[in-house]
């Protein structure tokens, strides 16, 4: 298949130059914080009737996650994906514009903001995070569509009918377009998995619950498709060839859901009970 012909580029005012990209990150937020604000307000799905925090702060929180999201993804790259470079030349690492970010680190700063702003509200903290297992698969999904239309983070080669040849690529050969598997399943399977989790079996009622099956689905959906997309050229293959860096960050994100998933599992309410 030939790669759409798609600019990076959204819309240009004057000098300034809009990219798909943080499109993606900007909408990612905000329908997060929209999806987010209407499970809030519907405290019949939460425990004990107590959301994390009332349904308006969500946008301040938006605010919160939008710093979490950029610092903690840059943080995640420069340690994990580049050192060396980023040691060598410690000025590069405030140009966020080559790219280079995490989405485990941007994980792992959404949950501390999370964490932190639910505190200072003397909400759960653990339904914090449950709240951003049901809305972190809407970033996600648009973030992953931004990678495609850059043509960044492709696959292996592929004899698949529906390979992409990416116009960045030098080989010019058809590959895995690995960022739409992730959007597929990182992004709207789960979405619909913990949809069912939290209207119809009421996981939100067990603080923990959405948390852990969320970072489940991710690191499972992550993992896999590690198998068919390229690493980072600078660091490629791990541990004799046959591991990514991004399996190995997913690691700790399964490990952290099944914990989750068995402390929300161990409490005696029922959840189903209205």
């Amino acid at each position: 298949m030939p790669f759409p012909d798609i600019d990076p580029v959204a819309f240009a005012i004057g000098p300034f130059a809009v990219r798909w990209y943080a499109l993606a990150y900007l909408f990612g937020v905000l329908l997060g914080a929209g999806y987010g604000y209407l499970l809030l307000r519907n405290e019949r799905l939460w425990h004990r009737g107590a959301p994390p925090f009332p349904a308006k702060d969500v946008w301040d929180f938006a605010f919160w996650a939008m710093l979490a999201i950029v610092v903690g993804g840059r943080a995640f790259y420069v340690l994990f994906y580049n050192l060396p470079y980023y040691s060598q030349n410690p000025l590069e690492i405030f140009n966020t514009l080559d790219g280079g970010m995490s989405y485990h680190g941007g994980m792992a700063g959404l949950m501390l903001a999370a964490i932190l702003f639910t505190r200072s509200r003397g909400g759960n903290w653990l339904s914090s995070l449950d709240l951003l297992g049901a809305v972190a698969t809407i970033g996600i999904f648009l973030g992953r569509l931004a990678n495609f239309i850059n043509a960044e983070l492709y696959g292996a080669p592929t004899d698949a009918p529906w390979g992409v040849v990416f116009p960045t690529d030098p080989l010019q050969v058809a590959r895995h377009p690995s960022q739409l598997y992730e959007a597929v399943l990182e992004g709207l399977v789960l979405f619909l998995v913990i949809r069912i989790a939290t209207h119809v079996l009421y996981a939100l009622r067990k603080p923990g619950l959405v948390a852990g099956i969320f970072a489940i689905g991710y690191a499972l959906a992550r993992i896999l498709v590690e198998f068919v997309r390229l690493p980072d050229i600078q660091l490629g293959y791990l541990y004799g060839g046959w591991l990514t860096m991004g399996q190995v960050l997913s690691l700790p994100i399964l490990l952290g859901g099944l914990i989750l998933v068995i402390h929300a599992a161990s409490r005696r309410e029922n959840p189903l009970r209205p």
